[in-house]
C-alpha cells in the first residue's frame, strides 16, 4: 500500500518531526487532563525522589503518546530507554534492557499491546517488586538466579487497549487517554512548527491546514511540511489559505481531512453494500487494504465526525458521511432497515468502542 500523507501512523523517512516535538510539559498543546494528571504525579515524584509510577497512554496513533514518553524523562532528568512490543520476541530481549537501567530510568514501550505474552510475564515482577528472574544453563543444571533492579517507570504506549491483558494493564499507576485535538489546539501546534521551521503561516493559512488535519498533531505537521514544498515551488514561500486549499487540493484531502482511501471507503459500503452494516473482513478484502489499516488508521475518526456507526453486525454509513460524498440520501428512505442511520450520531459515537 501507498503511504498516504493523512496517515497517523509514523513513517520510517520522518526525521524532521522530532524536532517539532516540545520538551517540556508547560509546552505540550492539548490534553489538559493528561496534561494535570502528569504534572501532579511528577511534582510528587520529583518531591520524593523516588521513580514515577509506570504509565499507559492509549488512543488513536499520532496524538502525543510518544512525545509525552519524552517529556516524562526531560523532565525527571533521567535517560530515556525506547523499544518496541513486536521487536522484545524473548524474555532475555527484555532482561537485557532491564538490567541495564539506572535508577528512575523511563522504559518506553510502543505498541506495548504486541508484546510477546512470555515476555510479558517477564514484566509482571519487574513492574511490581523491581526483581527479574534469569535462567542460566538448560537442562538438568539449568537455574534460575533472582536480579534486583534499580527503580525505573515503565511508559507503555497502545493504539488498542482492549488487547492488554489485564495482569498487564493492572500494574500501570497511570492510564490515561489522548483524544483527537480541536482545530484551536492544532492551529497552536501548527504556528510553533511552522516558526521552527522558518516557514512564514498567517492564521488563515494555519485554519485551513488544522482544518484537514484529523485532529492528529501527525498530520497536521506532515501537511504544513507538504503545503510548505507546494508554497515555495508554485508560491513566495509563504503560507496563505489559498496556497493551504491548492496545496491540499492537489494532494486529494478534502475540508473534513479525507483523501481518496476514505472517501473510497465510504462509497463501497453506500454503493456495494446499501449503506452497511458490513463486516470489516469484507471490507478490508474489497479495498485491498490490511484489516488494522482500517481499524486503526481510517475508523476513529470516521467514527469521531460522525461518518461512519459501528454496530454489532458490521460497519454503516451515517447519513453526514453519505451527504460530504455528495450522494442522495432520500433515494435509500425507503428502506426501514436503514432508516436509523439518519439520525443525528454526532453525540452517539465512541471513537474506541
Amino acid at each position: 500500500m501507498a503511504e498516504r500523507i493523512i496517515q497517523s501512523k509514523k513513517r520510517a523517512d520522518e526525521v524532521e518531526v522530532v524536532t517539532l516535538r516540545p520538551k517540556r510539559l508547560q509546552d505540550y498543546v492539548g490534553q489538559s487532563r493528561v496534561k494535570g494528571t502528569l504534572s501532579v504525579a511528577l511534582e510528587a515524584s520529583k518531591s520524593r525522589g523516588d521513580a514515577l509510577d509506570h504509565v499507559l497512554f492509549y488512543g488513536p496513533p499520532g496524538l502525543g503518546k510518544t512525545t509525552l514518553a519524552h517529556i516524562i524523562a526531560e523532565e525527571l532528568g533521567v535517560k530515556l530507554i525506547t523499544a518496541s512490543g513486536p521487536t522484545l520476541e524473548k524474555a532475555k530481549d527484555l532482561a537485557a534492557i532491564l538490567t541495564n537501567l539506572g535508577k528512575g530510568d523511563v522504559l518506553f514501550i510502543d505498541e506495548i499491546h504486541r508484546m510477546n505474552r512470555a515476555v510479558e510475564e517477564t514484566l509482571y515482577p519487574a513492574m511490581e517488586d523491581y526483581l527479574i528472574d534469569i535462567v542460566i544453563g538448560s537442562g538438568p543444571h539449568a537455574k534460575s538466579i533472582q536480579l534486583k533492579l534499580e527503580h525505573f517507570t515503565l511508559v507503555g504506549a497502545t493504539t488498542r487497549a482492549g488487547l492488554l491483558t489485564g495482569p498487564l494493564r493492572d500494574r500501570f499507576g497511570l492510564v490515561l487517554h489522548l483524544d483527537f485535538y480541536s482545530n484551536e489546539e492544532l492551529e497552536i501546534i501548527l504556528n510553533r512548527s511552522a516558526d521552527v521551521l522558518k516557514v512564514p503561516l498567517n492564521s488563515e493559512g494555519a485554519g485551513e491546514i488544522s482544518r484537514r488535519s484529523r485532529g492528529t498533531p501527525r498530520v497536521a505537521n506532515r501537511l504544513l511540511k507538504r503545503v510548505r514544498d507546494w508554497a515555495q515551488v508554485k508560491g513566495d514561500g509563504s503560507i496563505d489559505a489559498q496556497v493551504a486549499i491548492e496545496a491540499c487540493e492537489e494532494l486529494g484531502i478534502d475540508q473534513k481531512g479525507l483523501d481518496p482511501l476514505d472517501r473510497r471507503f465510504l462509497r463501497l459500503i453506500v454503493e456495494y453494500y446499501d449503506c452497511g452494516p458490513v463486516g470489516v473482513e469484507t471490507l478490508a478484502a474489497t479495498l485491498n487494504e490490511e484489516k488494522d489499516t482500517i481499524t486503526d488508521v481510517m475508523e476513529p475518526y470516521l467514527l469521531k465526525i460522525g461518518f461512519l456507526q459501528r454496530t454489532p453486525r458490521g460497519r454503516c454509513i451515517t447519513r453526514h458521511g453519505i451527504e460530504h460524498l455528495g450522494l442522495d440520501v432520500s433515494v435509500l428512505k425507503g428502506d426501514s432497515s436503514q432508516e436509523s442511520l439518519f439520525d443525528d450520531q454526532e453525540n452517539k459515537v465512541d471513537p474506541d468502542g
